[in-house]
């Protein structure tokens, strides 16, 4: 073979094996390419091709037990621009500017968007349907002016509203810019409530510029669920009425708790923290706080350890400390605001804890019918003397009036004859151990002795009457409830339905016990004693003319003294459930820190507790069985009274049970005082308008407060308005320790003033 042939067949073997490890190379790596790598090129094919933009889910409605909403999302819009379908710079000049007219925002920053090499981008998001009206007719004018018929484009967007701005403020919560929960139910089921967000897929060009909208798709979003909660607008505006009253009579520095139960399955009818914050508004403090965090200076940042006498600070060093501390001051603020003390707070229970170790004796049988406690006004334990509230003594007791008088020593022995372990075992039963797991964001375990339950004596003594150990206010309703409802432990809990976007029920929130924590015999004597106790002893100024209520005060020291002025710190409240046979709500009120003078459960929280269920009960629809003294002061409707002739309206009036007084010289009832609808005693006073200026007549009130109910009675009809009594009307030392008008305010004659009556010389 010749020199040439094996060149040309080297050359030939060399071609081979280029060309098989060359087009080897290849087939692998379109292999590769198809098989293994293919699903993701083909996904960044699609997204180099597509723009992806998210469309908002519109939120689920939160309604209260009859439906009324509570939160809504209602429709708002996106301005987004075409930049790239701009010809001129004019035409960019013109809208920019009139864009920012309308939607205030800065000229020069929405000339920029108009600059940018896409055919989408936002200009503003959530934009109100007045302005949404001037964008409108700026397209048209627009498309007029310049023939550019989708430069200027709205989206649908939705935005969160509550309507009642601040009713349960604390248990509905709010949303952020983005619409998630943040707080409350709002945060607790924001999983439901978000809904599925849409999609607007857009095509891209080759250079990656997003295409005009003929180009697009859109992908609805899915509404999110809806909530039905437990709570009852009508119950918790009437508790936050009188709550917020009572904040301001008894100077409460530490805002107060409000919880309405019902014991039957644990569904909140009413929960209020007061005072609150505006739902649609939430990141504002109040001017107060804004004003107590403008006013910090140097001896603020001193008593806060933000700086020390020590040290030597420059102004611009003492400028950046200043705003450091009114920043955290401000979000400290805003932190308090926003938190649910009814469930995130503990406290000492005091007094109205009582029922509770009174429940365990009775159910184990160590204490009975013939059982005798002797208060001398104090109990000496191991050379520590615990006092009694009535230093003098109560005397020889049965249990049933130990609970009544509120007795401290009697309760010792209850506890003491319980013991330790049977006491620790009725509190774990009881509940309050561990989280009640009501279904709201934030809620707190006690404090308790020791974890494991192990107490001293003089533990068990202190804790017999409701101190040295903290619980939440929504344990200790709870636990009433079990009481109330026949010895069962309920589950807390304010959502009673899931709907879906159509408002089908999707869900129905279980009201299953959790167990059986007392017989039902044993609760059914303990809510007898705690009826006389509403009727006669510490409770009497929780009692609610026509209605069996049951009820116990309490008044508890804090450790701390919040208030800083050098003086203990108290707890007032009163907890109690009606109709006592057969209760349909349990209710506890609890103010922190009242510095009015007084700070006793049954003068601060029990005419508190009387007020609200003096018109829930009613509004319950349950019978009420009044006293021939309590008769004379039920409060009747009074009726529509205008349009009509005075004589027609006089013979009406007198039907409805009420004295008439007429006004001016017409023949026409041209105006009533009370209005139509408006609660006011039989017996009292219309007063009757027939012309205009009559209608112009006004009073003064006067001063109701510490008088007796005969003399508020002589007092209001000398000064010509009516008052509606609440409280205590059936002791003999009841007198009004609060008016919900003030006196020397301005009103027409009439006018209904609401006054709370008080047992003087009862405390707990």
């Amino acid at each position: 073979m010749g020199a040439n042939q094996r060149l040309r067949q080297r050359t030939v073997w060399l071609l081979i094996i280029i060309l098989v490890l060359g087009f080897g190379a290849v087939i692998t790596r379109l292999a590769y390419l198809q098989l293994i790598a293919g699903e993701d090129l083909q996904q960044k094919a699609v997204s180099q091709q597509l723009s992806d933009t998210t469309i908002s889910a519109k939120r689920g409605t939160i309604y209260d037990r009859n439906g009324k909403i509570l939160a809504q999302s209602a429709s708002v819009w996106q301005v987004v621009l075409s930049p790239a379908s701009f010809k001129t710079d004019e035409q960019r000049i013109y809208v920019a500017n009139r864009l920012s007219e309308i939607l205030g925002l800065e000229a020069e920053d929405v000339l920029e968007k108009t600059k940018q090499n896409s055919y989408y981008t936002v200009v503003k998001r959530k934009i109100e349907s007045e302005e949404q009206k001037q964008i409108l007719e700026l397209m048209n004018e627009v498309e007029d002016k310049f023939k550019l018929s989708s430069v200027i484009a709205l989206l649908d967007d939705y935005k969160r509203y509550y309507p009642y701005s601040e009713l349960a403020s604390s248990v509905i919560g709010f949303t952020g810019s983005d619409d998630q929960g943040l707080s409350g139910v709002e945060y607790q089921y924001d999983e439901y409530l978000t809904g599925t967000p849409g999609r607007l897929v857009t095509a891209t060009n080759a250079n990656g510029t997003i295409m005009p909208f003929d180009y697009s798709q859109n992908i609805d979003a899915i509404d999110g669920n809806s909530l039905v909660l437990t709570i009852d607008e009508t119950i918790q505006s009437i508790i936050e009425k009188y709550m917020r009253n009572a904040i301001k009579d008894y100077k409460v520095y530490n805002r107060g708790v409000c919880i309405a139960m019902d014991p039957n399955n644990g569904e909140i009818l009413g929960m209020a923290t007061v005072g609150g914050y505006d739902l649609n508004d939430p990141f504002t403090i109040s001017k107060e706080e804004q004003k107590k965090i403008s006013e910090i200076d140097k001896d603020y940042l001193l008593e806060k350890g933000y700086i020390t006498e020590e040290e030597t600070y420059t102004a611009e060093e003492m400028s950046e400390i200043l705003a450091t501390a009114k920043s955290e001051a401000e979000s400290a603020a805003l932190s308090k605001m926003w938190r649910n003390k009814a469930i995130s707070d503990t406290y000492y229970p005091g007094s109205v804890f009582k029922m509770v170790p009174l429940s365990m004796a009775l159910e184990e049988g160590t204490v009975n019918k013939d059982t005798r406690f002797n208060c001398m006004g104090v109990f000496n334990l191991y050379g520590e003397d615990i006092n009694c509230h009535n230093t003098g003594g109560h005397g020889t007791q049965t249990y049933a009036q130990a609970l009544c008088n509120s007795c401290n020593p009697a309760f010792i022995e209850i506890g003491q004859s319980v013991g330790e372990e049977k006491w620790w075992e009725y509190y774990q039963a009881f509940g309050f151990s561990e989280k009640t797991g009501i279904d709201l964001p934030g809620e707190s375990d006690d404090i308790f002795f020791s974890e494991d339950g192990t107490m001293g004596p003089v533990d068990l003594a202190v804790a017999s009457f409701g101190q040295n150990f903290s619980i939440t206010p929504i344990q200790m309703i709870t636990a009433a409830c079990a009481i109330a409802n026949g010895g069962e432990l309920v589950q807390p809990h304010v959502v009673k339905q899931i709907l879906d976007s159509e408002g089908a029920v999707i869900e129905n929130i279980s009201t299953e016990p959790k167990r059986q924590v007392i017989s039902n015999q044993v609760a059914e004597e303990m809510r007898g004693i705690l009826e006389q106790n509403a009727i006669g002893g510490t409770g009497k100024n929780g009692y609610v003319a026509g209605y069996r209520v049951a009820g116990k005060t309490g008044t508890s020291e804090k450790l701390s003294d919040s208030n800083g002025d050098g003086v203990q710190d108290y707890i007032a409240s009163y907890c109690g459930f009606a109709p006592a046979n057969k209760p349909e709500i349990a209710m506890l009120v609890f103010f922190d820190t009242p510095l009015s003078g007084n700070y006793y459960g049954s003068a601060v929280a029990a005419p508190v507790f009387a007020g609200i269920m003096g018109e829930v009960l009613p509004y319950l629809e349950l019978d009420a069985q009044y006293t021939e003294a309590e008769a004379a002061n039920i409060d009747t409707t009074a009726g529509t009274y205008t349009g009509l002739s005075v004589t027609e309206a006089s013979k009406s009036v007198n039907s409805d049970g009420f004295d008439v007084t007429i006004k001016g010289e017409g023949s026409t009832v041209v105006a009533q005082v009370p209005a139509a609808g408006s609660k006011i005693p039989t017996g009292g006073t219309v007063v009757l308008y027939t012309d205009e200026t009559s209608v112009e007549e006004k009073v003064t009130v006067p001063n109701l407060i510490d008088y007796s109910v005969g003399d508020v009675n002589y007092i209001a009809s000398y000064y010509g308005i009516n008052i509606s009594i609440t409280g205590a009307v059936n002791s003999a030392d009841a007198v009004a320790i609060s008016q919900d008008i003030a006196e020397g305010t301005t009103v027409s004659p009439g006018t209904v003033v609401t006054v709370t009556f008080s047992s003087g010389g009862v405390n707990d």
